[in-house]
């Protein structure tokens, strides 16, 4: 079901982006040949009107056919005046932007729906799970609740700043024990237990730790208001993060961080298996991902379709095919290699270690 139920996620988000494009050329009058879900070969498809709807074999976006979208496309007579290169620029752009601006509706509204109604969830002062290879393995058990440590108490965070207080004699290097051991004060079944563990210092975060996590807790929504401005806070996070996706493309290890449609694929449905109230959330973060990647200005992306409308509105005379086709070709080279980074990863993880979704 968790298959379905991601599938149907990330086919909505298509959907409601390729509407953004066909709504808006109907409106302005272009002629829409066809609306696909999916790429060809086609497996289902039927003509309303003038506009075929389909469905693709090939599960990796959609496209919305308008007529004329190549200038030396050879249409009717009764056709030209309604195709693509006939129109005004700022028609064009109008299309070409209705995509992407429903990505970022959409992405705006799900994140307002999720720190409004539902919450980021807190995190307990109950043991998640142990880490192999860290002291709390074999010690802790999940479902302790940690009543002090070092004879304090306090936030999940304030209980980490004190395990990370204990550190390694001189310069840390990974995996070296502090100096001195925590005491920690647990209460599994009914009973207190005092323990004395040694932390060792984690590279990857630059800290002591003893391996474990909390495990979660109750879901605190926002108020109507700070709802606004956490939304507004996290959208703006969001896009400068995509934004920056060309950059890590040139560091190796920011190069592996980078997922594809696999990792989105993939993490939706381990969220769905693990707490579904999540997946408003995900589905957010992939929906604005794929406005702003779809901003950037290279062919066939639809910011590519949009730069180069404007630069055929600074020169006032249209830009040849020729000078088009070798940037879609670059373009288009650029987005198989960023799409096979994003492959070579998920399946990287889906081989090793996983998406690490709790």
């Amino acid at each position: 079901m968790s298959w379905v139920l991601a599938f149907a996620g990330f086919s909505a988000l298509i959907i409601l982006h390729e509407f953004g494009h066909f709504a808006v050329a109907k409106a302005v009058g272009m002629r829409v040949e066809r609306f696909s879900l999916f790429f060809p070969p086609l497996l289902l498809r039927r003509k309303r009107g003038e506009t075929e709807y389909a469905i693709g074999a090939v599960p990796l976006g959609g496209y919305v056919k308008i007529s004329g979208m190549n200038p030396d496309e050879d249409l009717p007579q009764e056709v030209r005046d309604r195709a693509y290169h006939a129109q005004p620029v700022w028609k064009r752009i109008a299309v070409i932007a209705a995509g992407p601006a429903m990505n970022l509706i959409i992405a705006f509204l799900l994140l307002f729906v999720f720190f409004w109604q539902i919450g980021p969830q807190t995190a307990s002062s109950m043991v998640g799970e142990p880490e192999p290879g860290f002291p709390a393995a074999g010690v802790l058990e999940p479902g302790d609740r940690l009543v002090s440590i070092d004879g304090r108490s306090g936030e999940p965070a304030d209980l980490s700043r004190a395990i990370a207080s204990h550190t390694c004699a001189g310069e840390p290097t990974d995996g070296c024990r502090a100096q001195t051991p925590v005491t920690l004060v647990i209460e599994r079944d009914g009973q207190r237990r005092t323990l004395e563990l040694t932390p060792v210092y984690d590279d990857a975060v630059d800290r002591t730790r003893l391996g474990f996590s909390f495990a979660p807790g109750d879901r605190e929504p926002f108020a109507l208001g700070e709802s606004i401005d956490v939304t507004a806070d996290q959208f703006w996070f969001i896009t400068k993060q995509t934004a920056s996706l060309p950059a890590r493309l040139l560091d190796a290890e920011q190069r592996e961080e980078i997922s594809g449609v696999v990792g989105g694929y993939e993490v939706t449905r381990q969220t769905i298996l693990n707490d579904v109230a999540e997946v408003i959330g995900i589905l957010a973060i992939i929906s604005l991902s794929l406005a702003i990647v779809n901003l950037f200005p290279f062919l066939p992306l639809d910011g590519g379709h949009i730069f180069w409308a404007l630069v055929e509105k600074l020169r006032r005379r249209p830009v040849s095919l020729a000078t088009m086709e070798r940037a879609g070709v670059i373009g288009f080279a650029l987005v198989i290699g960023l799409f096979l980074i994003g492959l070579s990863n998920d399946i990287g993880r889906l081989s090793g270690e996983g998406f690490n979704v709790r």
